[in-house]
This record gives structure tokens, C-alpha cells and sequence, in this order.
């Protein structure tokens, strides 16, 4: 170790964004002497004392100042957190920055604000700031380190940005303004601007959590007092009247009319998609004319009304009311009314807000794929379709090898296959894994099934499951350390191919852990292929033989009559192995598409070889290719130590020996381009 010393650091995986110590420079402190407080000091001009002491002044309390060096490459991060959000949890995520990062570029709210650190760091060149607070929508466990990836190969975009101007209500009277604040928190808004039944609940929460800070110290706490809050205001109907109390009019279109019609218990004016612990309010009027969908930088805010119902909706998919889409809005109040800005709450009295555009503002917007990872339209380096075999953790097992990922791997029980498109993200993949689920039901216990995402015809394969519970998640699994789950709002701003290469890992917190007679240990919905010697059925011998015979007709006939793709013939070699030997292109990719991925590297009881194997012995060139392109491992040797390239080269075609050599590399750089760094 000790020869590392005199070697430069690095800085790891996140140079980019941590700020190098180089630039931190220590303030000296004024050494007063006595000796050098009786020297005469020869007078300055008046000019460069002041210069002097406003140097000093902004100095003063500062142990360092930040000299950037600049750099293209470098985006240095500066890091807000704020410990009391978030249920608390704000104390372990500074620690983790402060690992990560340089400690001098993360900065505690509750010790001083934001100012002195913007101050400090006003000159650096291209840096990025991130704030770490509350919004409802849950962290669970997410990895700092592939969060800082995520602020790191973020795009810019703008945002808009919106003032609210407060004055008192000029059609009241001054004896008739009720109790109530005369200005609202903030001034500007970036997100939404909310009032009724919300802002109420909202206000509720602060106002107890400012008296009793000890008493949410937890998310589960937070969300058990909005919930009690919340059914409170809905007996009491406090928000009811709402409508008769408000006038709304958008660049100069009066919506109090149909306010009142739907008596809306709940009005918000949103500048982002989400709202309200990750909902979408505005949701997507692509059937609805009369409204273009929500930017975040087009300059028009979305106005929405809610009555009780449909807040409920929102959180099951649902939306308000659409009213309008506007430039500019004149809100009247004629009562104290709670409202929020931004989650800030407070109750404000009669007034006249006016909402109009304040300017826009740059955004680090999360790209959902970094670019480390191949471009989504790069034919080259993502698939058409990705065949993914779906397995699912339990809550104990995922507790008990919560740092063990090749225990987690053998404690996860497979659930089926998905056949879906490379550019699939996750939010679309719950929706077809919970498909597969339905689908289960119906499929007899001897097969297995294998679900595509373009509607293809799929034919039925026996796969017992039991069902998945409603509060299931994904769970990421290319971390070097471990397994993370991934918050089910955020599901739409991953891609399956950011999560697995060939399989994905899902946790059921509700799944109850049983064998069935018959299943081995740790798969028990998973239908093996049968031992040698076991009966084979009279489908499944009239699969074998049409495989022999390249008869592709008689083999989709033989499956769709329930016939197994997963059967072995007397010599130990499975289905794919026979048609990849006897060059049958058309069998090789029905099988692939049709068959579970463990066919690809199925090796041969006697020898020891793959699929690939075979192809390579026999050159034929496009059974390769397909199984290459399919993900056949290209570096798995037979019982002599053989790769398929080796097997190519010994069967005399050195053309087809350097293609594999060829995609082998592809594959190993394109991993080590897709590996999370940490």
C-alpha cells in the first residue's frame, strides 16, 4: 500500500463532480501583534481600504474559499440536505454524500441556508446543484453513487418559473379581512401552487410537526398523520365551500362558473407533471382537443380542479378536472383560505393573487439512460426485443442476504418470460408482468409461458405461480454491492436494460415461501426438463423427431398440442443442440423464440458443449449468428476446455472463428461500459 502514496489520486468514478481539493484554499486568520500594532502603517487611499475591507468582510467566518480551475469535463456538484425531511432520513443521506463527495461541497440546511454556500461557489464554471428534501414520493434505498451518475449525464432543460404577487382583497372592506397571514411563504413557485382541501392537510402537518418535531421521525409516521389529517378535514368538510368563496380567471376567461358547477374542494395551478407523492393530476388529454399535454417550459400553467373523488383517484392513475391552460391568472379569495406554494403552507386572508410568468430557469433533468449506456437508437447496440426471464424475492430472504447478491440470486424463485422491446422501460414492464400473472391463472401446471410485448401469438407453457401481491417492486441489480429496489413512481424514468442484462429481480413483500412435492429446492414454479429415463410424452417425442428432421411446421403443431421445448433426446442434447448441429436456421429461431433463455447455454451432459458449440463444429455460420445475437455466451468451454472459437478454428473455418473473436470483444467492452461504478 505504502507505494501508492506518491501516486496522484484519481478521484474514482466520480471525478467529474467532486471538487478537487486543489481548490479549496485555507483563510489565513490576521495575526495581530503588538509589536506590529505600534508600527505606522503608511495610509492607503481611501478607495483600496474600502476594497480591502469589504474583501475582508465577505471572507469573514469562512475557513476556505473555493479557486476553480476550469475544465470541460468537469461538473462540479454542490449538495443541499435537508436532515429534518424526508422522514428524517436526511441525516444518513449527508454522511453518504459526504463519503462520496468532497465534505466541503455538501452542506447541512439546518445548520445555515443555502446562501453562504451559493456565495462561495458563485464563480466555479459548469456547476450543478443538487437539493435533497421531502416530496412524498418515497426514497427507499437507492444507491448514491448511481445517483450522482444520474446528475452527472443529466441533460439541461428550462424550466418555468412563476411569480405570485399578493395584495390585499379591494373588493372587502378592511373590517371585514378575517384572521389569516397578508403574504404567502414564497413569492415564486416551481412546481405547483395549491389551495383547499391540500394546502389544509398540509398546513395541518407542519403546524404540528414545528410543535412536536420527535414525533416524525418517521415516513410511516408522516404518512399515518397525513392519512388522519386528512379523513379529520374530510368528516369536518371544512374545504367544502370552497368554490363559493374563489374567483379564478385565466388570460381574461372566467372559470368561477364551472368552479362552482363541480364544486371542487381543491384547486392547483402545476408547472411540473407530478404532484402529490408522484401522482399526475394533469394526466394525458391525448383524446381531449381542447388541451395540449404539460411541458415544463412552454410558458402556459395547467390549471386543475378536484373534487374528493377524484383526489382519491390520483392515486390509482387517475386525474382532476382539466380547466385550463393559461399565461396568466387573477385568484380572488373572500375568505382565509389555506394555500401552498411549493409545500410551503400557510393560511392567507382575503387577497387578490396574480400568477404571470418570472423568467426560466436551468434544470439538470435525469436522463433515463446514461450515457455510458448504448443510445436507444443505435441498432447496434440495443436489441428489437429483449428475452428477460422474470424471477421474484421474498421480503425475508431479501432481508436475510441483504449484501450476499449470488445468494439472493439462488433464493429467487423464477416466475416466467417476458419477450419485450429494447427500449421498454419499467412502468411499461409492471404492466406485462402483471399480464403474465393473469395469464398464469389459465395455463395448466405442465407448461410454461412466455409473454411478448408486440402481441405476437405465444402459445401456453405450464407455469404454477403464486400470484403477486399489489405492493411488489423492482429491484436493481447491476450494483457491484448489492440489490436495490426501485421506488414503483420513479418506474418510468428507468429502462429494463438499465436493471438486468437477462433477467429481472422483483421483491413481494406479501409472498409466502412453500415447496411443492415433486419441485426442487429454491425453484418451486419453475418446470424442469425431465431426467434421462424419465417418461417422455408422445408430443414431446414428435417434437424431438421434427427437430431431427427440420420439419418446422410439425414442430410448431407438436408445441401448440402442448408438446416441452425443454426435453432431451437419448443422447443427452437438447432440442436447441439438434437443430443448431443440423443447421436448421428456421427450428434454431423458433426455439429461441418460443423457449426459456437457459437453452442458450444448456451444455451437453457428455461433452460439455453449448448450442454454440455445435453450430461452430458443424460452421454453420447463420445458427452462429443467430445465437450470438440472441445472447449465447461466447466464453463458456466444453469438458475440454474448448470455446466456440476454438471449435470454429478446429473445424477448419478461420472466417467464422474470427467473427466470434470479434463479438466476444463487442460484448466484453459494451459490459464494462454498462458496469455501475461505485
Amino acid at each position: 500500500m505504502l507505494h501508492h502514496i506518491e501516486e496522484p489520486c484519481s478521484l474514482g468514478a466520480h471525478a467529474a463532480v467532486i471538487v478537487p481539493p486543489t481548490w479549496i484554499i485555507k483563510v489565513k486568520k490576521p495575526q495581530n501583534s503588538l509589536k506590529a500594532s505600534n508600527r505606522k502603517k503608511k495610509r492607503t487611499s481611501f478607495k483600496r481600504k474600502a476594497s480591502k475591507r469589504g474583501t475582508e468582510q465577505e471572507n469573514k467566518g469562512r475557513p476556505f474559499v473555493i479557486k476553480p480551475i476550469s475544465s470541460p469535463l468537469m461538473k462540479p456538484l454542490l449538495v443541499f440536505v435537508n436532515p429534518k425531511s424526508g422522514g428524517n432520513q436526511g441525516t444518513k443521506v449527508l454522511q453518504m454524500f459526504m463519503w462520496y463527495l468532497n465534505p466541503r461541497q455538501v452542506f447541512d440546511l439546518s445548520q445555515e441556508g443555502p446562501k453562504d454556500a451559493l456565495e462561495l461557489y458563485r464563480k466555479v464554471p459548469n456547476l450543478r446543484i443538487l437539493a435533497c428534501g421531502g416530496d412524498g414520493t418515497g426514497y427507499t434505498d437507492e444507491p448514491v453513487s448511481k445517483i450522482l451518475c444520474q446528475v452527472e449525464d443529466g441533460t439541461i432543460v428550462q424550466l418555468d418559473r412563476w411569480n405570485l404577487h399578493v395584495e390585499r382583497n379591494p373588493d372587502l372592506p378592511p373590517e371585514e379581512l378575517e384572521d389569516g397571514v397578508c403574504k404567502l411563504p414564497l413569492n415564486v413557485f416551481n412546481n405547483y401552487f395549491s389551495l383547499g382541501f391540500d394546502a389544509h392537510v398540509t398546513l395541518e402537518f407542519h403546524e404540528s410537526r414545528e410543535a412536536n418535531p420527535e414525533k416524525f421521525n418517521s415516513r410511516f409516521r408522516n404518512k399515518m398523520f397525513y392519512a388522519g389529517a386528512a379523513f379529520s378535514d374530510f368528516l369536518q368538510r371544512s374545504s367544502r365551500d370552497l368554490s363559493k368563496h374563489v374567483k379564478v380567471v385565466c388570460d381574461g376567461t372566467d372559470l368561477t362558473p364551472k368552479i362552482q358547477e363541480l364544486k371542487f374542494q381543491c384547486i392547483v395551478f402545476l408547472n411540473i407533471p407530478r404532484y402529490c407523492a408522484g401522482t399526475m393530476p394533469w394526466g394525458n388529454p391525448g383524446d381531449h382537443h381542447d388541451f395540449e399535454p404539460q411541458r415544463h417550459d412552454d410558458g402556459y400553467i395547467e390549471v386543475i380542479g378536484f373534487t374528493m373523488a377524484s383526489l382519491a383517484a390520483l392515486q390509482v392513475g387517475g386525474h382532476g378536472e382539466r380547466l385550463h391552460q393559461c399565461r396568466e391568472v387573477m385568484l380572488l379569495t373572500y375568505k382565509s383560505i389555506p394555500m401552498q406554494v411549493d409545500g410551503e403552507p400557510c393560511r392567507l386572508a382575503p387577497a387578490m393573487i396574480r400568477i404571470s410568468l418570472r423568467n426560466q430557469a436551468n434544470m439538470v433533468q435525469k436522463s433515463k439512460r446514461r450515457t455510458s449506456m448504448p443510445l436507444l437508437n443505435d441498432p447496434q447496440s440495443v436489441p428489437d426485443r429483449l428475452r428477460i426471464r422474470v424471477n421474484k424475492i421474498s421480503l425475508q430472504d431479501y432481508e436475510g442476504f441483504h449484501y450476499d447478491k449470488e445468494k439472493l440470486r439462488e433464493a429467487s424463485i423464477p416466475l416466467g418470460i417476458l419477450v419485450v422491446r429494447g427500449d421498454c422501460d419499467l412502468e411499461t414492464c409492471r404492466m406485462y408482468i402483471d399480464r403474465l400473472q393473469e395469464d398464469l391463472q389459465s395455463v395448466s401446471s405442465g407448461s410454461q409461458r412466455v409473454h411478448y410485448q408486440d402481441h405476437e401469438t405465444s402459445f401456453p407453457r405450464a407455469l404454477s405461480a403464486q400470484r403477486l401481491s399489489p405492493r411488489w417492486c423492482f429491484l436493481d441489480a447491476t450494483s457491484a454491492d448489492r440489490f436495490y429496489r426501485i421506488d414503483r413512481s420513479q418506474e418510468h424514468l428507468h429502462f429494463v436494460m438499465e436493471i438486468s442484462q437477462d433477467e429481472i429481480f422483483i421483491l413481494d413483500p406479501d409472498m409466502v415461501l412453500s415447496q411443492q412435492a415433486g419441485t426442487p429446492p429454491g425453484m418451486p414454479d419453475l418446470v424442469v426438463e425431465q431426467a434421462s429415463g424419465s417418461p417422455v410424452s408422445s408430443e414431446d417425442h414428435a417434437i424431438l423427431q421434427a427437430v431431427i428432421a427440420g420439419d418446422l411446421m410439425k414442430l410448431m403443431e407438436s408445441y401448440k398440442n402442448g408438446g416441452s421445448l425443454l426435453i432431451q433426446g437419448p443422447d443427452h442434447c437438447s432440442l436447441l443442440h439438434h437443430a443448431a448441429k443440423t443447421g436448421h436456421g428456421e427450428i434454431v429461431k423458433y426455439i429461441l423464440d418460443h423457449g426459456p433463455s437457459e437453452l442458450l447455454d444448456m451444455a451437453d451432459s457428455e461433452t460439455g458443449e453449448t448450442a454454440l458449440h455445435k453450430a461452430a463444429c458443424q460452421r454453420n455460420r447463420a445458427v452462429c449468428q443467430l445465437l450470438v445475437d440472441a445472447g449465447a455466451s461466447l466464453r463458456k468451454t466444453d469438458s475440454k476446455g474448448k470455446t466456440p472459437q476454438d471449435r470454429a478454428q478446429q473445424a477448419g473455418d478461420p472466417d467464422l472463428a474470427a467473427y466470434l473473436e470479434s463479438r466476444q470483444n463487442y460484448k466484453i467492452i459494451g459490459h464494462e461500459d454498462l458496469e455501475t461504478a461505485v
